[in-house]
């Protein structure tokens, strides 16, 4: 099934085609085909005269071959969207085909960008005006889209901070915060990657003179979103280094807590090993072997020779 859309009054209105008969009839501004199959690439080509690349949405494509321009006048863009759903964010390849005055877009699954753009084109009179329009309003919405996912990361490091950088912090909150950050440096990546991706594609447009005067002045204005973007990614990567580090630290922190004990058991333990290694010696000139008192007071000594250190330790706050 392929998804047309035309232009009436100013607004973008959508269409289900099931058939070539269908398609027929229908003079659309933007042909969006969502996992299309092979006989829906036939109905492109027989209809509009456009194929469709079998390795429209490949990620391996040469850079090259990502922004170029046919001989018959087609123009091919391939670009990234982010698709932050929450659990796995991820970069979804898109391959845009300008031809004739018709966009068509070729992706693998439905993209929040996409959603964003059809519902405000409905709502929005002469919001689009042509296929050139589509696609650049596409991009402006994925740099929105982009800036409210960074507005979603400065709201869940927050959230990490006041667990961290808090007075104690145990061994599963350090690992549980760990795993945020992680999280949301993964997400801070993709979007950065993505707004740089979305920058080079309105840059070959406004390159290959395409646009009219409003439309320049609007991927100028696209491009001027996108730099504010980069700066607030910085900005992020720094935080997240920071409660990174300082959560490793909280962590160092607590296993040297741990190995201070074994050690404070450990010397405190030398001296009554020391005394039951002297007295467990067989001498028969030892003066203690006979003095009734001397299991007793080999005793005492142990426990004397365990507290002082102890006491010492605590004395010098070692054991806090």
């Amino acid at each position: 099934m392929l998804n047309v859309f035309t232009l009436a009054n100013g607004r973008l209105f959508q269409e289900e085609i099931e058939s070539l008969d269908e398609l027929a009839h229908v003079q659309p501004v933007w042909v969006d085909l969502e996992e299309p199959t092979p006989e829906e690439k036939g109905w492109i080509a027989q209809h509009f005269g456009v194929t469709i690349p079998e390795d429209a949405v490949d990620d391996d494509l040469e850079e090259s071959a990502r922004f170029y321009e046919e001989d018959s006048g087609e123009l091919h863009i391939r670009s990234d969207f982010l698709i932050d759903d929450g659990e796995t964010p991820r970069n979804v390849r898109v391959a845009f085909i300008l031809f004739k005055g018709v966009l068509f877009s070729v992706h693998t699954e439905d993209l929040p960008v996409f959603r964003l753009l059809r519902l405000r084109a409905r709502r929005i009179p002469a919001l689009i005006e042509d296929a050139k329009d589509v696609l650049l309003k596409l991009y402006d919405a994925d740099a929105e889209y982009s800036a409210d996912a960074l507005e979603g990361i400065y709201d869940s490091l927050e959230a990490v901070s006041n667990r961290v950088l808090k007075s104690d912090v145990n061994d599963q909150t350090a690992g549980e915060a760990l795993a945020a950050i992680a999280r949301e440096e993964d997400l801070n990546g993709r979007i950065r990657r993505n707004v740089m991706d979305t920058r080079r594609a309105v840059s070959f447009m406004m390159r290959a003179r395409m646009l009219n005067a409003e439309q320049f002045e609007e991927a100028r204005q696209i491009l001027r979103d996108i730099d504010s973007l980069d700066s607030h990614t910085t900005f992020l990567f720094d935080k997240i280094n920071f409660l990174m580090n300082a959560t490793v630290g909280f962590i160092n922190i607590n296993q040297n807590k741990i190995i201070k004990i074994f050690s404070v058991a450990s010397v405190a333990l030398l001296p009554p090993t020391l005394i039951a290694s002297i007295y467990g010696m067989n001498f028969k000139g030892m003066p203690e072997l006979d003095w009734s008192l001397g299991y007793p007071y080999a005793l005492g000594l142990m426990v004397a020779s365990v507290a002082a250190p102890f006491l010492y330790f605590r004395n010098k706050g070692w054991l806090r």
